[in-house]
């Protein structure tokens, strides 16, 4: 594995010149992101204007479940896992995968046991995962969605609501690219919340209470970067990227069935996602399921996730919010691609 983590997958090469008469083998390029709660892959192709999806694989498989309390990764969770990573290394063979880079985060940080978890995975499946520090999740989170920023707005604030923890970055532009100021990592996810606090009915003091946990933990970020007074003076713009987020606003654009399309790049005013989440609040698991947007993976999960919104709203009320259904795997494919346009 090189310095930056990109590995080739087993049983493929990386491409080659071509000899007389034969045609150059395009780079294929695949990102693997293993979170707390999710794995997913993205395999993509150079393009004329950045990469092509060919293949895509996603899957909720609860890795972190329990890590909050044991700091250990549970036997039936690491199954779990296995068999979804099997999935992703059958899919970038037939794919014929020249350049990958596999990363975990919080679960994989957190857990005792990740060690022997990651040399099983690379047994069983021929996949070798880095785990990366919250810094590096952050970074490669930005470089996905940055796009999506608007340049003209002085400062941003952009987030990665987790299953273990929240990711937060405070940045400025030069010369219309963004610049990263300061960035916390917060050991609240929706799943260590979750945990803690409940997932089915969930009572409004218990909604508070995940509020104020997360609050707490921003009160520091946002004194030592005085952000509040910005947003104040209108100077600051907000992009979130996760499932939370994507999830209230496939509600708000009253989907029948969750489309990317129409999600990625559209905006959810502060006002609209408060009462998402207080009609969210009134229902139980099976209720939150019926929705065509949550389903029953995510049911038990959700208020969380709009209770770590709650809590970054309350402490900078920007009053609207990007949403983003890119991050961590579109930020690998970027870099990717960059490496092949560059070698050496």
């Amino acid at each position: 594995m090189s310095e930056t983590g990109v590995q080739p997958l087993p049983e493929t090469r990386a491409p080659r010149g071509a000899g007389p008469g034969e045609p150059l083998r395009r780079p294929v390029l695949a990102a693997l992101d293993l979170g707390t709660n999710n794995c997913r892959l993205l395999i993509a192709r150079p393009g004329r204007e950045g990469f092509r999806i060919i293949d895509a694989f996603s899957r909720i498989v609860r890795l972190g479940e329990g890590v909050s309390r044991t700091n250990a990764l549970s036997d039936e969770a690491m199954a779990r896992t296995v068999a979804a990573l099997k999935i992703c290394g059958n899919k970038m063979r037939r794919r014929g995968v020249t350049d990958l880079r596999a990363v975990a985060t919080e679960a994989c940080r957190r857990a005792a046991n990740c060690g022997s978890f990651i040399d099983r995975v690379a047994e069983e499946t021929g996949i070798r995962i880095e785990i990366i520090s919250a810094e590096e999740e952050a970074r490669l989170a930005l470089a996905g969605c940055a796009a999506l920023l608007n340049r003209r707005i002085p400062r941003a604030l952009v987030f990665d609501i987790g299953g273990g923890s929240t990711e937060i970055m405070w940045l400025s532009f030069s010369r219309g690219r963004p610049m990263l100021i300061d960035q916390v990592s917060v050991p609240q996810g929706v799943v260590s919340l979750t945990e803690t606090f409940g997932g089915d009915r969930v009572l409004p003091e218990a909604y508070r209470g995940m509020v104020d946990t997360v609050g707490a933990a921003l009160a520091d970020f946002d004194a030592r970067n005085d952000i509040r007074r910005e947003v104040a003076a209108g100077r600051v713009q907000m992009l979130g990227t996760s499932g939370t987020v994507t999830t209230l606003a496939g509600i708000r654009l009253g989907l029948t069935r969750y489309d990317r399309s129409q999600v990625d790049g559209s905006w959810l005013g502060l006002e609209e996602a408060r009462a998402i989440s207080k009609s969210l609040l009134c229902l139980d698991y099976a209720g939150r399921s019926a929705h065509p947007c949550i389903g029953h993976d995510r049911a038990d999960l959700v208020i969380a996730g709009c209770a770590v919104l709650e809590a970054i709203w309350e402490r900078w009320p920007v009053e609207n919010l990007r949403i983003a259904d890119r991050g961590v795997r579109e930020g690998i494919l970027t870099e990717l691609l960059a490496a092949t346009r560059c070698p050496g």
